[in-house]
């Protein structure tokens, strides 16, 4: 049975796609998990501060203790010491070196054996073929070509990099994958925690319950319409707007009227609580390269919890256009949301659209793999 080294994001609080493949591999796998490595050189402001600040304080032990997925073994988590200006070569051998090093003397500590290497961010690649592992995979979740927050330049070379040095590489969308050579490439879309979004929550009492509701939760940054939002607030005034999740972009429009709502970030446990009590839940987002490609976590666990859904248009979408409201050209956001209320009561199809998609399926399909990668 393969042991897996994983590159991902910092595990715990919101869990990623990688964080809910690997919590269902822990059942069978033991796991090295090395916290994020960042994709931009820190900026002048107190946003970067901080974060350099809690990287160096999980560096010595003194971060907060991660949120458990389901109640899943929990992986040898690695906090890495790496120079955050991946752009100098001289940085990245001296990365190199510290990274390895780690690594290996984890592995050694747990005697593990049989490796198979899991990043899922490129900054990584160099410690490819540095651990005697097996085999290496490089699991694509995002178009870091057009993701925001992160230094192109220096990004982009080491993915295609990265894509030459790996044996196998996964995507979410067939739009990541027309990226990638096709020998090597396998679709494995994301999932959902079936379970936990179509079982009944209560209220969580902190946001309106009287009145019809629209929610979106998740990050509140770029790709969100503000003015898109702000305009579909002003016209449906008798309608709450809630927002459940960290602001990471400009929102002053929308908090200056009375009918939205924000309540910052939730722990993924409570999410159903949030969206089962909502109307009608929201994709609003912009039309850019990034949501092109995307392929929201969000939208299989509203359609999990049965609610109504109103979205812009992107391709991941268009998959389940027949149970969610997508919006047509020039079609103001505040119809779509009235279509979608219109076909509020068929929640039981929108849960049969998904109720094979579930992370653990996922997670079977990916331990076929991995156990085909670890034999030869």
């Amino acid at each position: 049975m393969a042991d897996l080294v994983v590159f991902g994001e910092d595990w715990g609080g919101l869990p990623s796609s990688t964080q809910h493949l690997i919590s269902h591999l822990l059942k069978k796998h033991r796991v090295i998990w090395i916290n994020s490595i960042g994709m931009r050189s820190p900026r002048p402001g107190f946003k970067d501060l901080m974060r350099v600040i809690n990287k160096l304080r999980a560096m010595i032990g003194l971060s907060k203790t991660p949120e458990i997925i389901n109640n899943s073994p929990k992986p040898i988590i690695l906090n890495p010491r790496v120079i955050p200006f991946h752009g100098l070569s001289l940085v990245r051998k001296i990365n190199k070196r510290w990274l390895t090093k780690h690594i290996q003397l984890a592995c050694a500590k747990h005697d593990f054996k049989d490796i198979v290497l899991w990043v899922s961010l490129p900054t990584a690649v160099d410690v490819v073929g540095a651990l005697d592992e097996k085999a290496s995979i490089y699991y694509c979740g995002d178009d870091f070509n057009a993701l925001e927050g992160v230094d192109h330049s220096t990004v982009n070379p080491m993915e295609r990099e990265l894509v030459r040095k790996v044996d196998l590489i996964l995507v979410v969308s067939e739009e990541l994958a027309q990226k990638f050579p096709g020998p090597k490439t396998v679709m494995l879309p994301h999932g959902v925690d079936f379970d936990l979004f179509s079982t009944p929550a209560p209220h969580p009492g902190d946001f309106p319950d009287e009145g019809p509701t629209a929610g979106f939760y998740g990050s509140l940054s770029e790709w969100l319409d503000v003015e898109m939002m702000a305009q579909t607030a002003t016209a449906m005034p008798s309608w709450n707007f809630v927002f459940v999740g960290a602001v990471k972009t400009k929102v002053g429009v929308l908090e200056e009227l009375p009918n939205v709502h924000f309540l910052g970030p939730r722990a993924h446990s409570q999410l159903p609580g949030y969206v089962q009590h909502w109307d009608v839940a929201m994709l609003p987002f912009r039309h850019n390269r990034q949501i092109e490609a995307c392929n929201p976590l969000k939208l299989r666990e509203y359609l999990a919890s049965g609610t109504a859904i109103a979205s812009t248009d992107f391709p991941a979408v268009r998959v389940y256009q027949e149970q969610v409201a997508i919006q047509k050209h020039k079609e103001p956001f505040s119809r779509v949301i009235q279509r979608a209320f219109e076909n509020r009561d068929h929640t039981q199809t929108r849960q049969t659209m998904v109720i094979d998609e579930s992370w653990q399926h996922r997670a079977n399909q990916l331990e076929d793999l991995v156990n085909h990668l670890a034999e030869h």
